[in-house]
């Protein structure tokens, strides 16, 4: 897949564990005794000025800490489950050949525990950690390098021409009494190319404007295209819905994320092989919704490169 010869030269997808739960948390009146697992993800940008994490996953001191586990977790309600012995972002990024010293900014879009965890942060100490104003203030009463972007301002990333800046996201569903609950999406541009990472959002009109916001065509675009079960509850998009985003916003190629790694135990009740099959569907919608879009599916911790059209031929 060719993008252009811009500063965001690759894309890499990350799960970063799971979240064992009942399905009624994610999805809409279904029964409460039925449990579900949910991935938790994250994604790489590799820039010319190092790369950049998107999302970082649980902190695995209070999974592993019995002591803070019974804290953190007192009910058989919610279980986290990690992939490894290890820290997760370190085997993740060790099982693509990437080293954590290389990760030169993380950027999150909410502060939800699968997506920012303190003990993952503290492995890229003294990262410039980008999100919103409210997020980065608990950041930093938290020993985080919390970076807040403004509404309508781009942040640099050192010694290179990438900029990102916050983009709106819809998903409140879900929210948390003990953290702020905004959530964003964003733009990376460098070199002329511009990458939409919608983060965990429902669809909404101002998607329209995203290449207004960027300066120019969003040339890739990573959106959700599932949730947890057959049925959405809110803040997430399905194939269908995610393809309508990517015409609106006028995406030339997309990533679909947000699929393919749920196991939910109790799932007799399902359709067979229905986690696996919003990946295709998403090429599909694409294909009717918006023809001038291209798919890009990719498995967890398969790679997009970004380079030059002249080597799409």
């Amino acid at each position: 897949m060719v993008l252009g010869d811009g500063k965001v030269r690759r894309i890499v997808l990350l799960t970063l564990g799971w979240e064992e739960l009942p399905k009624s948390v994610s999805v809409y009146g279904a029964p409460p005794e039925l449990r579900m697992r949910e991935p938790v993800p994250g994604v790489l940008l590799q820039t010319d000025g190092g790369w950049v994490l998107l999302d970082t996953g649980f902190n695995t001191a209070l999974i592993r800490d019995p002591a803070l586990y019974r804290r953190f977790f007192p009910t058989v309600e919610y279980i986290p489950v990690l992939p490894g012995p290890g820290e997760p972002i370190e085997e993740s990024l060790h099982d693509i050949g990437i080293d954590v010293d290389d990760i030169h900014l993380v950027a999150l879009s909410h502060l939800h525990h699968d997506h920012a965890e303190l003990g993952s942060l503290g492995l890229v100490h003294g990262v410039p950690v980008l999100t919103g104003a409210a997020n980065a203030r608990w950041l930093r009463a938290h020993g985080v390098e919390g970076v807040a972007i403004g509404d309508r301002s781009w942040w640099r990333v050192p010694g290179t021409l990438v900029e990102v800046r916050l983009v709106p996201a819809v998903h409140g569903h879900r929210p948390m009494p003990h953290r702020p609950n905004a959530a964003h999406g964003f733009l990376v541009r460098g070199g002329g190319r511009v990458v939409w990472f919608a983060g965990d959002t429902a669809p909404f009109p101002a998607m329209a404007h995203l290449p207004e916001l960027a300066g120019g065509p969003i040339d890739l675009a990573l959106v959700p295209v599932g949730g947890w079960g057959p049925r959405l509850s809110g803040g997430h998009m399905d194939p269908v819905q995610a393809a309508h985003a990517c015409a609106v916003a006028g995406a030339r190629a997309a990533v679909p994320v947000h699929w393919g790694t749920l196991h939910a135990p109790a799932s007799r009740r399902l359709p067979p092989g229905w986690m696996d099959r919003a990946g295709a569907a998403f090429e599909v919608a694409l294909e009717r919704f918006a023809p001038g879009c291209r798919a890009v599916v990719l498995e967890p911790g398969e790679a997009v490169d970004v380079v030059g059209r002249a080597a799409a031929g």
